[in-house]
């Protein structure tokens, strides 16, 4: 690129620095969207379970029943209610008044000195089947609690033929929040960067300014140069912003490289920043172009990219559409990062992916533009 070019690329770039100060709806998306949507989702969305209540049955008072009905009085989990009768427990929970049951029988005080154990019925409401899964796991964690301590108490080494003892690696509070944070820093860089150039070129035609662009000197890889460079800046400042929100505010862990993460995060705008420009050269209206930037990225990058959802729960064919998702990569960099470290067997994969993505989508915006007004 000659000097004269360089110069028409630094005036269009000038020029779009300053839309973009104009305009208060873009440092909006860019700044204040993803400070709103890291507070919605930090508290106002969780997939862990606390105070579930619960209703305990308790047929036959005495001092073995007493003491499991009291360790889920200690529990985080639950909160648990006391009823005489398993039908009233029952009615209870047809009523959604309790999630689940623990059914103590009369005979739980005489089992529980046996050898054979005594056993504890749970009855769990399975209308919600991730709170169903949930609270049978904590279920079972109090009930190997509680045997755990009773052995202590009693001076019994090994008082049942397994000694389970379940250790959670990279999220040991088993905190979604540390999981969703992350994974919706790609969810925003999406929003930022194919959401709003989405809109720059149908602004464009949509003002007649294209036009006049059309009769200047300038080439066309020169306007979309002109185009990327401030939005990319601008969607590395969000994502800087979102870092700093997740580890400062949130408590999120940051065990990897920041530099490894903005350079993967840079791979990713790269590959919006295409989808955008893409958008934007087939679509000359502005309102049209942001529908199918939220269609066709902002949505496939909710549901397909494992930022909620186990892709590996997915059928094969939706698992497939989903390798034409860049989110789906920079999702499992983002959680590599935060809550593992530089794990390169993730990483370097994941980040050549973007590398394809972003030539692809860059490559189609060029071959898809034309200096033409037909």
């Amino acid at each position: 690129m000659n000097g004269a070019a360089l110069r028409r690329v630094r005036g269009l770039m000038r020029k779009e620095a300053l839309q973009i100060l104009r305009d208060p709806s873009a440092l909006a998306i860019a700044f204040l969207l993803p400070a709103i949507l890291l507070w919605l989702f930090g508290y106002g969305v969780t997939l862990d379970a606390r105070r579930v209540p619960l209703a305990i049955v308790v047929e036959q008072p005495g001092a073995l029943a007493a003491s499991f009905a009291a360790g889920f009085d200690r529990s985080r989990y639950f909160e648990p209610h006391r009823y005489l009768t398993g039908q009233a427990a029952e009615r209870a929970m047809a009523a959604r008044k309790v999630d689940g049951i623990v059914w103590l029988r009369a005979d739980f005080g005489r089992q529980a000195r046996g050898s054979a154990g005594a056993p504890i019925g749970v009855i769990i409401d399975g209308v919600d089947a991730n709170t169903a899964r949930l609270v049978e796991g904590y279920v079972q964690q109090v009930w190997a609690g509680w045997v755990a301590a009773e052995a202590a108490r009693q001076g019994v080494r090994d008082p049942l033929p397994l000694d389970v003892r379940p250790r959670v690696r990279f999220n040991p509070s088993v905190n979604s929040r540390h999981y969703l944070i992350p994974g919706l820093i790609a969810l925003i860089m999406t929003l930022t960067g194919a959401l709003l150039t989405a809109l720059v070129i149908a602004r464009e035609w949509e003002r007649g300014t294209m036009e006049a662009l059309m009769v200047t000197p300038v080439a066309l890889r020169e306007i979309l140069i002109a185009k990327l460079v401030p939005y990319f800046v601008l969607g590395m400042g969000g994502m800087l912003g979102s870092v700093a929100i997740a580890v400062f505010l949130f408590g999120v862990p940051l065990h990897g490289s920041i530099v490894v993460l903005s350079a993967c995060a840079a791979q990713f705008m790269l590959a919006t920043l295409g989808m955008g420009l893409v958008i934007s050269t087939v679509a000359r209206n502005q309102f049209v172009a942001g529908q199918i930037a939220l269609i066709t990225t902002f949505l496939p990058a909710f549901i397909l990219s494992g930022f909620v959802f186990d892709l590996h729960s997915t059928p094969g064919f939706v698992q497939a559409i989903s390798h034409v998702v860049a989110a789906r990569y920079f999702v499992a960099i983002l959680q590599s990062v935060f809550l593992a470290g530089d794990v390169w067997a993730v990483i370097l994969p994941n980040a050549a992916a973007l590398v394809v993505l972003a030539a692809i989508f860059l490559g189609l915006a060029r071959a898809l533009a034309r200096k033409r007004l037909d």
